[in-house]
């Protein structure tokens, strides 16, 4: 199918067009989306080269899925004009994730709320993705009643202003364009703007999100989180109280058991380093948390770039394929 790829010069657009020629993804044609400064360009996929259009010209190439990793405004413009000329949309910035006619989807979590008449699909913010990855079979049996979550998040975060500010304070240039403090040799307990009630947007992505993905409303969530100078990987330290107790050996086993989730909890730990270029989401330091009754701690660290946004895309038109509801013989 045609498949075009809004943002493909951004850190997120990148992978994409690596996810897919790696995931086989069958593409017969791409239309590499992005700004004008980046018009003229070229991007390379299966040894062919496609040049890099502006978004008009895009949407009038007719593309029946288009993947979005170009910022909440451009989606808020944008994406009903392409879901108007039939075309499925999977975005992923915050434009379209409350709203409540847009499926939020982790595909091995909750891919059953899709059906064939969905035009938008939203791709959760990648502190959520991860971090709902483990939780989401942990809920399923034992029924979370609330979570204090820390973050430790990378520049990478930020895009490639974030990159660009760590590595130049690294040289000793002065850089301001992501953050308004220095990133090298810090950590910043500020992720986006703040919000009225003192918590910052990424903090409160991290509690409406989960709570849709989990499909609870009543999910107590309380959350900070820290910008560090890590290149790519989001970290995140997670206290899970249930409504009742639990076994950890058990808790351990389910984790185990399922698919995306990597257990690393006997002397290695889940680190940014480890999971660079992975799909998997590592989760480790597994204990309870002696101080409350039926609580647990979980420290879960995944690379924000892939499983965090690109891969949990492709993943999500993977199911639609998958059900025949987009490519060669879908059905109407």
């Amino acid at each position: 199918m045609k498949v075009a790829v809004v943002g493909v010069t951004g850190l997120v657009g990148k992978i994409m067009i690596e996810r897919l020629e790696q995931r086989n993804f069958n593409v017969s044609g791409l239309i590499p989306i992005a700004s004008e400064r980046s018009q003229g360009e070229y991007v390379s996929f299966k040894n062919k080269k496609f040049p890099v259009v502006g978004i008009e010209d895009g949407l009038s190439l007719k593309p029946e899925l288009a993947l979005f990793s170009a910022g909440a405004d451009i989606a808020k413009d944008w994406v009903p004009k392409f879901k108007k000329s039939n075309c499925v949309v999977i975005d992923n910035s915050a434009a379209w994730r409350m709203d409540k006619n847009v499926p939020l989807i982790v595909p091995e979590i909750n891919a059953d709320v899709l059906t064939k008449d969905d035009k938008i699909i939203a791709n959760p913010n990648c502190s959520t993705i991860q971090m709902v990855m483990a939780l989401a079979p942990l809920h399923q049996k034992y029924k979370i009643a609330r979570l204090i979550i820390s973050t430790y998040q990378s520049v990478s975060g930020s895009g490639y202003k974030g990159a660009a500010q760590l590595a130049d304070e690294r040289q000793g240039k002065k850089n301001s364009d992501a953050y308004p403090f220095p990133i090298f040799m810090n950590v910043i307990p500020q992720c986006d703007d703040f919000e009225d009630n003192g918590y910052t947007k990424e903090e409160m992505k991290l509690v409406d999100e989960t709570r849709k993905i989990l499909r609870t409303d009543k999910l107590r969530i309380t959350a900070t989180a820290v910008r560090v100078p890590v290149l790519i990987g989001h970290s995140e330290s997670v206290n899970v109280e249930f409504e009742n107790d639990y076994d950890l050996e058990d808790v351990i086993k389910v984790l185990k058991e399922t698919e995306g989730i990597q257990v690393m909890n006997n002397g290695v730990h889940p680190m940014p380093l480890l999971v660079k270029e992975s799909d998997k989401v590592c989760v480790g330091r597994i204990r309870r948390d002696e101080s409350n009754p039926n609580s647990l701690n979980l420290w879960i660290v995944a690379d924000n770039l892939r499983k965090g946004a690109a891969t949990n895309t492709i993943q999500i038109a993977e199911y639609l394929v998958q059900k025949g509801w987009i490519g060669a013989g879908s059905k109407d």
